[in-house]
């Protein structure tokens, strides 16, 4: 019998969940006793992944939901919509093109810590730059980035698959709503050189979808980021060896930060599935109706999977992880969280000499949903000069 879900939930199993998933997955797709379906295998979260049977239509707030909360037709209109100002095939160089700034971001930040023997890399690094990047990207003002960023974190933290924050969730979630809605009003008679001005000018989407994409690409935009960075140095420390090989070999940290994504990933579970019918997986009757969990962490670990699952390992040679998902609603921001990540984590590791952990575990952000810490205090002797 795999162990009750509501022990993963628990803020006391943030800083190692990975005992509790791997006994989670000796029962692949479990009934919990409110009715919902908690699937941890990594074969059959890929089926459910890719079936057009179970809906992402949940609804946990009183709102049109993003297109993440969408199902075809609608979710693959909207999606393409915003793609059109994000990446392939419209704009395939927009990412990479944004590389220089984000070096230039991340070497002051770094900078910053000279002169000092103890950093929070999560407030002074891992939280900057992915806030900066996403939010030129979108056109919000600098000097609104740190009210935006407290509405977004206090949404994450109040996510839960039980949803016993709904009202408090609501709430933030109107102020976020109002202030893009604000922002999309100005753009609309002073457009800029942005995601939202874009999309006005397209004439594609209402004024309630620019504002709901909005949300969702701000937050996702960053949230998951932060946690990819603070998971990846936390491991590093925590593997000496794997510290001093990305410190010697720089082009190590591609697949470093996949293995990351596999291992300590900042997005733990999808808990907004819902079946549209009765669905079989894993030997077991889904019916009609009922939520449904992906335990993606889990799902990534599984040892029918991947060989040594519970190392992190820079040599996997096939590394296929649900770290950003799959099927249609495979992460939007894949490609600037990973180069977000690449670029951080290399200079960190480049810069920072002598580099330790504070305190092991370190304090965790309480959503079971995205993992990451909520600050990561590190000594170090110095830090080495930009090149």
């Amino acid at each position: 019998m795999s162990c009750p879900f509501h022990l993963v939930l628990d803020p006391s199993s943030r800083a190692n969940p990975y005992p509790l998933l791997n006994e989670l997955r000796d029962t692949p797709v479990a009934l919990q006793d409110d009715g919902t379906y908690v699937v941890s295998t990594y074969r059959e979260i890929v089926a459910l992944l890719h079936d057009p049977r179970i809906s992402s239509g949940r609804r946990t707030l009183d709102r049109t939901p993003a297109f993440i909360g969408l199902d075809p037709p609608e979710h693959d209109r909207l999606r393409r919509l915003a793609m059109r100002h994000f990446g392939p095939p419209h704009a395939p160089d927009k990412i990479d093109r944004l590389r220089p700034d984000m070096l230039a971001i991340t070497t002051e930040l770094i900078d910053n810590l000279a002169g000092k023997q103890r950093a929070d890399l999560v407030d002074e690094v891992a939280y900057p730059l992915p806030v900066a990047m996403i939010c030129r990207l979108l056109g919000v003002p600098r000097e609104d980035e740190s009210q935006f960023h407290a509405w977004a974190d206090r949404l994450i933290e109040l996510l839960s698959p039980r949803d016993e924050h709904r009202a408090e969730r609501q709430e933030v979630a109107d102020k976020l709503d109002d202030y893009l809605g604000g922002l999309v009003d100005e753009r609309r008679h002073k457009p800029g050189d942005d995601m939202l001005s874009g999309f006005i000018a397209d004439g594609e989407m209402t004024r309630d979808e620019i504002v709901r994409t909005g949300v969702l690409l701000l937050i996702a935009g960053h949230e998951t980021t932060i946690n990819l960075i603070a998971n990846g140095m936390l491991t590093f420390l925590r593997r000496p060896d794997v510290l001093v090989r990305v410190h010697d070999d720089p082009e190590l940290i591609v697949p470093a930060v996949e293995e990351l994504l596999r291992y300590e990933p900042p997005v733990q579970m999808i808990s907004s599935r819902v079946a549209l019918e009765d669905v079989t997986v894993g030997g077991v009757t889904i019916p009609a109706g009922s939520p449904i969990v992906l335990a993606l962490a889990a799902g990534s670990r599984d040892p029918d999977h991947v060989t040594d699952p519970d190392t992190f390992s820079l040599d996997r040679p096939r590394n296929e992880h649900l770290g950003f998902g799959g099927g249609i609603h495979y992460c939007f921001g894949a490609p600037l969280a990973r180069l977000e990540a690449q670029i951080v984590l290399t200079e960190l590791v480049r810069r920072l000499y002598n580099p330790r952990l504070v305190a092991d575990p370190p304090p965790y952000r309480p959503s079971p949903i995205l993992r990451g810490p909520r600050h990561l205090w590190v000594d170090y002797d110095e830090v080495f000069p930009a090149r």
